[in-house]
């Protein structure tokens, strides 16, 4: 599901946050369901247990910053059809790190991509720190 180069970016990522070289890192992947409004931005990955961490959304009003399994994610089939239900969004492009990402799903009780969204997390993010 997530590409071996990416893996090993999430790999990194992990890395250097277990050795508090690095926290709030830009999502790797966006992994989404197909036939539901899941989604899930992860940018740490264990290698060791295959358990990613990252912002989830399982399309319920309620976002948060978590872990799970991608052997799990993989293993999640379409009920009449037993095709793949989660797939990796090719044309992620990830813009801003971690933090604003999950400033902007609380604001929106969702995960979004949407730009202006996105600058007020900055600003909101921004603005707690000044304080």
């Amino acid at each position: 599901m997530i590409t071996e180069d990416l893996r090993e970016v999430m790999i990194q990522n992990a890395y250097e946050v277990q050795n508090e070289l690095g926290k709030d890192h830009a999502p790797v992947v966006k992994l989404y369901s197909q036939y539901g409004k899941a989604i899930w931005l992860l940018s740490e990955l264990d290698s060791t247990n295959n358990i990613a961490f990252g912002l989830c959304d399982l399309g319920q009003g309620l976002t948060e910053l978590s872990y799970v399994s991608i052997e799990h994610l993989e293993s999640i089939k379409h009920a009449r059809l037993k095709v793949p239900m989660v797939e990796m969004d090719k044309n992620f492009v990830p813009k801003y790190p971690m933090s604003v990402y999950a400033e902007a799903a609380r604001m929106v009780k969702r995960i979004t991509e949407d730009e202006e969204i996105l600058k007020r997390a900055v600003k909101a993010i921004a603005e707690r720190e000044f304080k």
